[in-house]
């Protein structure tokens, strides 16, 4: 049986029981029933998040792992960034700046790509501009790969293409170090069969006859012959403007045309032509202008012979 409620009335000084509509009876409960559901929904979202299930929770582990490694990808790309960009510089600083190459402008190796959508297919995803940032990152990182690639197997062609003119460029001495006694200088000096002041373009080697003569770099023999002036006269093309002449020999062992390595040996020394005393007299010539040949002993020379040699060259007197 339902308990009877009563109120203090102050007018009347009595108690009087309350009475309670039916209405006001069914919103209370209506109301209740509300609540209850209201704080079971609260409840349900709060336990749903606390409480997943294991196929979730891995789905969300492998979500943070791949977001975990992109980020990685994107550190580690821009440390190759910087590499490249390193190599870049040395390449048109120090590479293509020594073999006379011009640099690769900026603008070449940083070009960008073609068409606004080129990531459209990319969007969508929950990490869509993670994604579309590292595939940028590498597209463009990819093509100064080529760049600097192609740039490189141009680096390796010239190196080679040095290395092949280093060999022909005359370096060392015609008549080795120990076979020849005195060597007389480029300079104004008196002819010692003509008697006139002439200039000597040469060096003169002054050694026994039959003394062996080298070539003194890589080249092609195009003159093998006998001179009124040069006696027995033997001439090497080396390319790149360079020729040489090894004069007044006893023999000669190369014919015109013939290929040859620095340090094969070409002929002997003699006293052939317009000389006095058995002696190699040397030119050095780059496009056709006759060049002081002590500048192309580098190849077996100390510094101390070299001086030593400038020396004696600048104090004896020429033989032809």
């Amino acid at each position: 049986m339902a308990k009877v409620k009563y109120y203090y009335d102050e007018d009347t000084l009595s108690y009087r029981k309350i009475t309670v509509k039916k209405s006001d009876y069914y919103r209370k409960i209506l109301f209740s029933f509300l609540g209850v559901i209201l704080i079971a929904f609260i409840g349900f979202i709060g336990f749903s998040q606390i409480i997943t299930s294991p196929s979730e929770r891995a789905q969300q582990r492998e979500l943070e792992n791949l977001k975990f490694h992109y980020e990685l990808i994107n550190k580690r790309l821009e440390e190759s960034a910087s590499i490249l960009s390193q190599l870049q510089e040395r390449d048109n600083n120090i590479y293509r700046s020594y073999f006379e190459a011009n640099p690769i402008p900026e603008e070449q190796r940083k070009a960008g790509f073609g068409g606004v959508n080129r990531y459209k297919n990319l969007d969508g995803f929950d990490n869509s501009n993670l994604i579309k940032n590292l595939t940028k990152e590498v597209d463009i990182l990819s093509k100064q790969m080529v760049v600097q690639s192609k740039s490189l197997d141009e680096i390796v062609a010239l190196a080679k293409e040095k290395e092949v003119m280093l060999a022909s460029i005359p370096a060392i001495l015609p008549v080795k170090k120990g076979d020849f006694y005195v060597a007389s200088g480029y300079k104004m000096r008196m002819h010692p069969i003509l008697k006139i002041n002439k200039f000597h373009k040469g060096m003169d080697f002054t050694a026994p006859k039959g003394t062996p003569v080298y070539a003194s770099g890589n080249g092609e023999i195009y003159r093998a012959q006998r001179s009124s002036t040069f006696g027995k006269v033997i001439y090497i093309d080396h390319g790149y403007g360079y020729k040489t002449i090894y004069a007044h020999l006893s023999k000669m062992v190369v014919k015109r045309g013939q290929s040859i390595k620095r340090g094969d040996l070409i002929g002997y020394v003699g006293n052939t032509g317009l000389s006095v005393a058995p002696h190699l007299h040397y030119e050095v010539h780059k496009n056709d202008v006759a060049l002081n040949p002590i500048n192309f002993y580098y190849g077996n020379l100390t510094l101390e012979e070299f001086a030593n040699l400038q020396q004696t060259s600048e104090e004896s007197q020429s033989y032809d």
